[in-house]
């Protein structure tokens, strides 16, 4: 006999890795074209919650723990702030992204700090996303099946 949904296994399985793909290249393009930290959190936290959908709660649970995910919503904030941070020590305003590259006819200090900052958006945003579904998928219903 078939297990239940093997075509939605296989092709989950399939698709996962290209949406965390998508998801990085939207972030490290964003500075370029439409996207960045935010879009690219939220792609990354659907692969997560599309494994979940279809592998079970418990399973995203295991691939993605509730620790990491509060560790990373603290996480992505010290990055974003540890970035104006550093650029006030190195004699600039906070979030003054030409200190961190002397080179300033090609702003690479501008793409430094933007690559940074939104790392720390990425971060964030991924996890607060997940934090959010893992709150709402880990609910016990408040009216059972018969009832429907």
């Amino acid at each position: 006999m078939m297990p239940p949904h093997i075509v939605l296994r296989v092709v989950s399985k399939l698709l996962i890795p290209f949406i965390v793909v998508f998801g990085f290249y939207v972030h490290f393009h964003g500075d370029y074209s439409p996207g960045g930290g935010f879009q690219a959190g939220v792609i990354l936290a659907a692969a997560v919650i599309l494994y979940a959908l279809i592998f079970g709660v418990d399973a995203a649970k295991k691939a993605v723990p509730p620790s990491w995910v509060r560790i990373g919503m603290a996480l992505g904030g010290l990055i974003y702030a540890g970035t104006g941070i550093v650029t006030l020590l190195m004699g600039g305003d906070f979030l003054d992204y030409d200190v961190l590259h002397p080179d300033l006819s090609h702003k690479s200090g501008q793409h430094i700090g933007i690559m940074c900052v939104e790392l720390g958006v990425l971060t964030t945003v991924t996890c607060v996303m997940l934090a959010i579904f893992y709150a709402f998928a880990g609910r016990t219903p408040d009216i059972s099946d018969e009832d429907w």
